[in-house]
C-alpha cells in the first residue's frame, strides 16, 4: 500500500454555534490542511497521484474557504463550522474530484493552531 501527503493553507473566520465559551465568539484561525491518499498500485509514471495534481485538487477546494467568514460559506451555513465537521467536507469534496479508479483519500486533518487539530477519516 501506498501513501502520499499534501499540505495547504487558509485563513478564516467563525463562530461555534451552541459553545460555551469563548469559541462562541467570532474569531479566526490560520489553518493548516493535511490530506494523505492512498492506492495499491501505481500508475505508469510509478505514482499514485501527481504531488502538483493533489495539492491543486486540495487548494481548489479550500479556496471557498479562504479569507471568509465560515458561518456564511455553505454546508457551514446549516452544520456548526468546527475543525471536524471542516475535515469531514474537505475529505467528502476532495473523494468527489479524485474518484476511486485511481487512488482513495485516506484522512484529511485539519489545524486551527499548532497544538490543536482534528481528522477526518472512514474506516
Amino acid at each position: 500500500m501506498y501513501e502520499l501527503m499534501v499540505e495547504s493553507q487558509f485563513s478564516a473566520a467563525h463562530q461555534l454555534r451552541g459553545y460555551k465559551g469563548k469559541c462562541e465568539e467570532l474569531h479566526g484561525h490560520n489553518w493548516r490542511v493535511q490530506v494523505t491518499v492512498s492506492s495499491e498500485r501505481l500508475d505508469d509514471a510509478g505514482m499514485v497521484i501527481d504531488f502538483h495534481e493533489l495539492k491543486k485538487i486540495t487548494n481548489e477546494v479550500i479556496a471557498s474557504l479562504d479569507h471568509s467568514f465560515l458561518n456564511e460559506v455553505f454546508p457551514f451555513t446549516e452544520k456548526n463550522p468546527s475543525s471536524e465537521n471542516i475535515a469531514k467536507w474537505i475529505f467528502e469534496s476532495i473523494r468527489k474530484r479524485i474518484g476511486k479508479d485511481r487512488c482513495d483519500i485516506s484522512s484529511v486533518t485539519v489545524w486551527e493552531n499548532e497544538g490543536a487539530s482534528a481528522t477526518y477519516f472512514e474506516s
